[in-house]
């Protein structure tokens, strides 16, 4: 069996950027694939002003810090990464633009054993890897956010996921990597969102019905649960886009009323309201 060692990455917004980095501070020899010259500046300041949190936090050395930039090149051409053995495609959680962008990176590889990863939230692996002429060779490589601090990786198989594959990612993810991995099956919102999930979206609906304020309810489940985030925050922080994409690919597969989007989330999201990332979402986010 094969060892990893040349990655790639697809798209570098602020999970692709991440998962970059965790290969990078591994020592695999990792590319950074985005859109346009402002798309890839955008990236490496992601990367470098993560990468310099590590080392002020004390969880990585000034030398390891410049290590892992060393195992970094960044690419707007799809083309460069004819040679790598695994790709993991991190693009905007939208089925149409993830298959085309894998059929795009089934041409490109030379290699007839490389794996096509796709770090979906929710959308069915099967569907995604039919779009290829490998569906044998793709599977779902979850990270969560903070992929750098996260210690767990979701690894699902598809239909067509040939179980050597499966088990030489797994296998990845745990040696080289160094995650904490659990398997899925391949089901919409996998293990962990199909648990999250109707809980994010129950705290929206108690907001939305005027029971409590976003900070009550949050700190409900902070101070009487013990959660280290209430749940409003952890929208806010997931991206109330995201959290209203993974509600609908649920609720498509399973028609369940827990899975609806409530309309508070799709009202914010229009508004552009989308948490941290747009500075404000049901709590204020502005820096200073």
């Amino acid at each position: 069996m094969n060892e990893i060692r040349r990655v790639a990455v697809v798209g570098a917004g602020q999970m692709g950027s991440g998962i970059a980095e965790v290969f990078a501070r591994a020592g695999l020899d990792t590319v950074v694939c985005e859109h346009g010259p402002e798309a890839l500046r955008a990236a490496r300041a992601r990367i470098d002003r993560s990468l310099h949190r590590a080392v002020d936090r004390g969880r990585l050395s000034p030398a390891e810090r410049e290590d892992a930039w060393a195992h970094l090149l960044f690419a707007d051409d799809l083309e460069v990464l004819a040679d790598r053995q695994l790709v993991v495609e991190a693009v905007v959680e939208d089925e149409r633009v993830k298959t085309e962008v894998l059929a795009t990176l089934d041409k490109v590889l030379v290699d007839d054993g490389a794996v096509l990863a796709t770090n979906t939230s929710a959308i069915p692996v099967t569907r995604l890897g039919i779009a290829t002429s490998r569906a044998s060779h793709v599977l779902g490589l979850h990270f969560f956010n903070p992929a750098p601090v996260m210690p767990l990786v979701e690894v699902v198989s598809s239909l067509h996921t040939d179980p050597t594959v499966l088990n030489r990612v797994a296998g990845f993810a745990e040696e080289a990597l160094g995650k904490h991995v659990i398997r899925s099956r391949d089901r919409a919102g996998f293990v962990v969102n199909a648990l999250l999930i109707p809980y994010l979206l129950a705290a929206i609906r108690m907001a939305e019905a005027g029971h409590a304020t976003a900070a009550d309810i949050d700190d409900g489940m902070v101070h009487g649960c013990a959660h280290p985030m209430g749940p409003l925050r952890l929208a806010d922080l997931i991206g109330l886009d995201t959290v209203q994409a993974i509600a609908e690919s649920m609720y498509e597969e399973y028609k369940e009323p827990l899975y609806a989007p409530p309309p508070l989330l799709s009202r914010m999201v229009e508004a552009g309201l989308l948490g941290r990332k747009s500075g404000r979402g049901f709590h204020s986010h502005r820096a200073g």
